[in-house]
């Protein structure tokens, strides 16, 4: 489109709208520099103050929840007179650890604009939590500052909660909640992490797997040996955890460990037939990832997050590549998560896989490393180190008042939206309704294809902006009567 061909009055709003996405790119990128990592305490609180500060700019009284040792939660609420509904919004702005090393073209902290301009849809914004989850709280800002310069004022009461230890597991976020109860008062929570449908379409989830964790490590000889003088005969530990895996899944991916899917709840048939309305994305997403098959087919991916996961997502013993030596290592270490479903039990489900490896015949130590004695009386030795935290998956009913409303919100401004009875990830909403008890829906806005945990994480700029369009859209939604405003 070339511009001197629109009329005057078109190319004023077509101004407008350059500048005012440019400034949301200009104060996302000051928010993105921000380190935001566990490692790095004072960086996640530069960021608590940043929102806080970018909170009460906007008119939103606001402040830092902190407990002893913890992260601080940003919390921020702007009542509207007459309102008889609040609502509470939350995300997070802590973000997974980084490997300068790994990120091209730019660092994890140094926000780059690639693929075209601020106008060009397609366009993505590197940075660590440019998706996960720095994303949502932009949104937010940026609708806050549209609907002011509109004229338009939000129909309900907003509170918002931003979190700074999910990627932690969110070990603190109970003790915060707990200790100011009344703050967070809601008549439900939208829970802003998460990406889009993989078709791009919007998607709206009310559930996520919980999520648990262990550290596995099987041992070797005490120092590592010449493969030449002691192969075939010392023990491999590599080989032993590689046998203890294999043992505890098959080539399907269906998990062989005993009672690893029992208690699961099943669907509801609301549930099932709003699974049975998500367009085919299966082989699509295969071509995409470059894989000829899936695990537990024929199942679908929707079918199959609804289930319990066990994931490898690390393996470490001795070196590979140019730094490889020939010896036998000392020790072998996996790393893995459990992703559970509604009914599971965090700890029952770390029960199961140690009851598994000591049926493999395995000595298993417990938070701790084997001493010389039992290193030397059982053949084959490991220990365990259990993830901290940890939490059950939680569902709200899609019948629900609640999820209607945000389900008609949504759809005002995208059209038919994919309704999720469970996301695959985890967000800590169990530990949130363990305070709360109030519904939990999920509203996320960022693209699926975003790197979320891995190194050049990205946002596309089309979701970005479509967002903050759904903020809008949520802020300003119709009320329903709840009795006594919160």
């Amino acid at each position: 489109m070339r511009l001197r061909h629109l009329p005057v009055a078109a190319l004023l709003v077509l101004t407008a709208a350059a500048q005012d996405r440019s400034r949301v790119l200009g104060e996302f990128t000051d928010f993105l520099r921000i380190p935001n990592v566990a490692a790095d305490p004072a960086g996640l609180r530069r960021n608590a103050e940043w929102i806080r500060s970018a909170l009460q700019r906007r008119g939103v009284q606001a402040a830092l929840l902190q407990v002893p040792g913890a992260v601080p939660a940003v919390f921020g609420e702007l009542r509207i007179p007459d309102a008889t509904q609040t609502v509470l919004f939350y995300a997070h702005y802590d973000g997974q650890p980084v490997d300068p090393g790994q990120w091209h073209g730019s660092g994890p902290f140094e926000p780059s604009l690639r693929g075209g301009s601020p106008d060009d849809p397609e366009a993505r914004l590197y940075a660590r939590s440019s998706s996960d989850d720095k994303a949502p709280v932009i949104a937010m800002l940026a609708a806050l500052d549209s609907l002011r310069a509109s004229g338009v004022r939000p129909s309900i009461n907003l509170k918002f909660l931003f979190e700074g230890e999910e990627e932690a597991g969110s070990r603190n976020l109970g003790r915060i909640l707990a200790a100011n109860r009344a703050a967070v008062d809601a008549d439900y929570w939208v829970i802003c992490d998460g990406p889009v449908h993989q078709t791009r379409r919007m998607q709206i989830y009310f559930g996520a797997r919980g999520v648990t964790g262990f550290n596995l490590t099987v041992y070797g000889p005490r120092r590592e040996l010449h493969s030449g003088h002691y192969g075939n005969w010392a023990p491999n530990p590599a080989l032993m955890l590689s046998r203890l895996l294999a043992s505890m899944k098959d080539d399907e991916g269906r998990v062989l460990i005993t009672g690893f899917y029992d208690g699961v709840q099943p669907l509801s048939e609301i549930e099932i037939n709003a699974m049975k309305g998500e367009p085919p994305i299966d082989e699509a997403l295969q071509r995409e990832l470059w894989i000829a098959r899936s695990e537990n087919s024929p199942q679908r991916l929707i079918e199959v997050i609804n289930q319990p996961s066990f994931n490898i997502r690390g393996l470490a013993s001795a070196a590979v590549g140019d730094a490889s030596r020939n010896v036998i290592p000392t020790e072998a270490t996996v790393s893995v998560d459990i992703r559970l479903v509604k009914g599971n039990d965090p700890q029952a489900m770390l029960e199961k896989v140690k009851a598994h490896i000591r049926d493999q015949g395995f000595f298993l130590a417990e938070n701790r490393a084997p001493t010389e004695f039992e290193r030397l009386q059982w053949p084959k030795v490991a220990s365990i180190t259990t993830a901290e935290g940890g939490y059950r998956a939680v569902r709200t009913p899609m019948d629900l008042p609640a999820s209607q409303q945000v389900i008609a919100a949504v759809e005002r401004v995208h059209g038919p939206v994919i309704k999720m009875p469970t996301l695959g990830g985890s967000v800590p909403l169990a530990i949130i309704d363990d305070v709360v008890h109030v519904p939990l829906i999920g509203v996320p806005i960022v693209n699926h294809d975003n790197n979320q945990h891995s190194h050049n994480e990205n946002l596309r700029l089309q979701n970005l902006w479509d967002g903050i369009r759904t903020f809008e859209a949520l802020f300003t939604m119709p009320a329903r009567s709840t009795g006594q405003p919160r």
